[in-house]
């Protein structure tokens, strides 16, 4: 990448839900609608010009497309991302992952790696996910 297209802290954060939307070969509308959410209200996207986010996307898009591209992805994301933010980059994954009520194996192999890449440790990881998982509970039809 130049450095006209290299990513920001915050494009490494938007491109990272992309990713785990993107994960299960499908971007569901509840994915879509998290992620827009996440970065109109959250404190680390102040300033953040959204209009970056569909360049953003299509570089995950074709990162997704090429043999290495999910460690040329996640080379990107570290050279963007300062470590204080690792987590939070987990957390807003585990967010969109979690937004459709579904988990299924290529979703949780990419937090997987995720986590390995990130080195998030186990125990905050299992954390967040249970943070991710509450936030998106539904009230039972049959109270």
């Amino acid at each position: 990448m130049t450095d006209d297209t290299s990513l920001s802290a915050q494009d490494a954060l938007v491109a990272l839900m992309v990713a785990v939307s993107v994960s299960d070969a499908s971007i569901r509308t509840s994915e879509l609608l998290t992620i827009e959410r996440i970065v109109d209200h959250l404190p680390v996207f102040a300033g953040y010009d959204t209009d970056r986010m569909r360049n953003v996307s299509q570089t995950v898009f074709d990162l997704f497309e090429e043999e290495d591209g999910l460690d040329a992805l996640f080379g990107l994301i570290r050279d963007a991302l300062p470590v204080s933010l690792y987590e939070t980059a987990y957390a807003l994954a585990c967010d969109v992952a979690a937004a459709d009520g579904l988990l299924d194996q290529s979703e949780l192999r990419f937090l997987m790696e995720m986590r390995y890449q990130l080195e998030i440790d186990r125990l905050h990881a299992a954390a967040i996910e249970r943070g991710a998982r509450a936030r998106h509970m539904t009230v039972p039809s049959d109270r």
